[in-house]
């Protein structure tokens, strides 16, 4: 029975550009994607049974294979149903990289040293998908080229296989407006970490009541 064979109310496609896909139930979801059922089964009944076949997670990591192997489903159909599930996972992925240590973010982390009497350097080490592998503090003290050294940088961030790095430091002063110092510095860790391969993606400073952040100001 095909979706077009039940009552109006129940087709799944006219609820949803109706009311919205999340007054849709799972099976009524995934019947939109298969759009027929199999025989003796309309469609709606046919998405229940494969939801309770791959219970919880379970159709979302299911290959094709095991979906064709599923009450008759064809190549088509579960194709679809894996491709759909692969781009939920991307976006859901990108949204969170791309979310994860925003300067806000290394602002709430750094709590304890915001207001310190001593500019304190923190780097954190991330992987390829922007998620913290660790943080460090490199140096304590007022910040120069002989305290934050590339070399100081680089070590640890290859030690922890890091693909990209935020550095960090505070002012004790409370203006976080870049110094001279801080914008020489940073430049010299961005060219070094370009000869590494290793990207510097921010580098921000904190004070008690606010950050500066070089990327969202352009200055990386």
């Amino acid at each position: 029975m095909k979706i077009k064979d039940l009552p109006k109310i129940d087709r799944p496609r006219e609820k949803l550009e109706k009311y919205g896909p999340e007054r849709l139930s799972d099976s009524e979801l995934l019947a939109i994607l298969l759009r027929t059922g199999s025989e003796g089964v309309n469609v709606v009944e046919l998405s229940s049974k494969i939801l309770r076949k791959f219970s919880g997670a379970g159709l979302a990591k299911a290959s094709v294979k095991e979906l064709k192997n599923t009450f008759g489903l064809g190549s088509a159909k579960a194709s679809e149903i894996v491709a759909c599930y692969e781009l939920s996972r991307r976006h859901l992925q990108n949204k969170q990289s791309v979310l994860l240590l925003s300067p806000k973010d290394v602002w709430d982390e750094l709590k304890d040293i915001r207001d310190h009497k001593k500019e304190h350097f923190v780097i954190f080490f991330l992987d390829s998908r922007n998620q913290e592998i660790k943080r460090e503090i490199i140096s304590i003290g007022s910040l120069n080229a002989n305290l934050v050294h590339p070399r100081e940088v680089f070590e640890p961030a290859v030690r922890h296989l890091a693909a990209q790095i935020v550095m960090a430091h505070n002012h004790p002063g409370g203006d976080p407006s870049p110094s001279q110092e801080d914008s020489d510095i940073t430049k010299q860790l961005v060219d070094a970490g370009k000869l590494l391969g290793i990207e510097i993606r921010d580098h921000v400073i904190v004070s008690k009541t606010n950050f500066f952040s070089f990327a969202e100001h352009k200055l990386i």
